[in-house]
């Protein structure tokens, strides 16, 4: 073989070597997602399956549901880039996006999140009224959560109640389901929680109503949105946007993910749907 040829053969071998190793790359490519651990690991994997695979379809490359164990974890994971997105309740957001130096974008939410509330419960005959609490054994969810934390503590101190000074005790039980849990079990006198857990277990039978009742909803707020690092492509954002935005009841894979989203459909969001959960949280010195 003379120079030139051998040089072109070469030149090609290195091509083919090249391109083999970029298709080899995109095969391997995987698109991470991680959520607040607000329910059960079961629960939240059951919820995830599903949407991970619809989206596999929708942006063409391998998607994998990551979970973590506390709120914490959700929020240093999509700073740091460990994920590519997350679940986060309104708080979290604020939170990823204040450790991130508003570099944290909210891409969707679900419609019911525009509107959001949480409840508070009791088993305690004696309790009627948030005024009744005081001197009780109170249960929150997380002390990073929205809908179990920040936002029913906001709305005690409206009513003239400061968990810190005037409830016996304030637990912390981690998750909603299990602030149903201590309640039922009569660990506590009430627990607040976000309405849709409270809702779904109310659907399921999976708590009693007959002993375990509402005493307060609060009034409306922004809550949970899927959210993304600024370091995103553009055109990722935009896939993943599209593919929420297409989820629809009247298709039997969208009818599913949006059942077990607890959705009738998502909705584009924004940082400034969050700006009251800021104010909350830096009121109430948790941020």
């Amino acid at each position: 073989m003379n120079p030139l040829s051998c040089s072109r053969t070469v030149r090609a071998l290195l091509t083919c070597a090249v391109l083999g190793l970029c298709t080899l790359a995109q095969a391997q490519q995987v698109f991470r997602v991680t959520a607040i651990p607000d329910e059960s690991p079961t629960e939240l994997a059951r919820k995830a399956g599903p949407l991970m695979q619809y989206l596999e379809a929708r942006l063409g490359m391998k998607v994998e549901y990551i979970p973590v164990t506390d709120y914490a974890a959700s929020v240093e994971a999509l700073v740091n880039k460990k994920v590519d997105m997350a679940w986060f309740g309104g708080f979290t957001f604020v939170q990823a996006n204040a450790r991130s130096g508003g570099k944290i974008i909210p891409l969707v939410q679900r419609a019911e999140d525009e509107k959001f509330k949480s409840v508070f419960i009791t088993s305690d005959p004696a309790v009627k009224t948030l005024a009744d609490l005081k001197g009780k054994d109170v249960s929150f969810g997380s002390q990073s959560s929205t809908s179990g934390h920040l936002m029913p503590r906001s709305f005690l101190m409206e009513a003239g109640l400061n968990p810190d000074k005037d409830f016996r005790r304030v637990a912390y039980s981690g998750a909603h389901d299990a602030t149903i849990a201590a309640v039922a079990s009569g660990k506590v006198q009430g627990g607040a929680l976000n309405i849709s857990v409270w809702e779904k277990f109310v659907a399921d039978k999976k708590v009693d109503t007959t002993k375990v009742r509402v005493i307060y909803t609060t009034p409306p707020y922004f809550d949970y949105n899927w959210s993304v690092h600024a370091d995103m492509p553009a055109a990722t954002r935009q896939k993943l946007s599209d593919a929420f935005l297409a989820l629809s009841p009247a298709t039997p894979e969208g009818k599913q993910i949006l059942d077990l989203q607890r959705a009738s459909k998502f909705v584009p969001t924004k940082a400034e749907n969050y700006k009251g959960i800021e104010a909350a949280a830096r009121s109430g010195s948790l941020l």
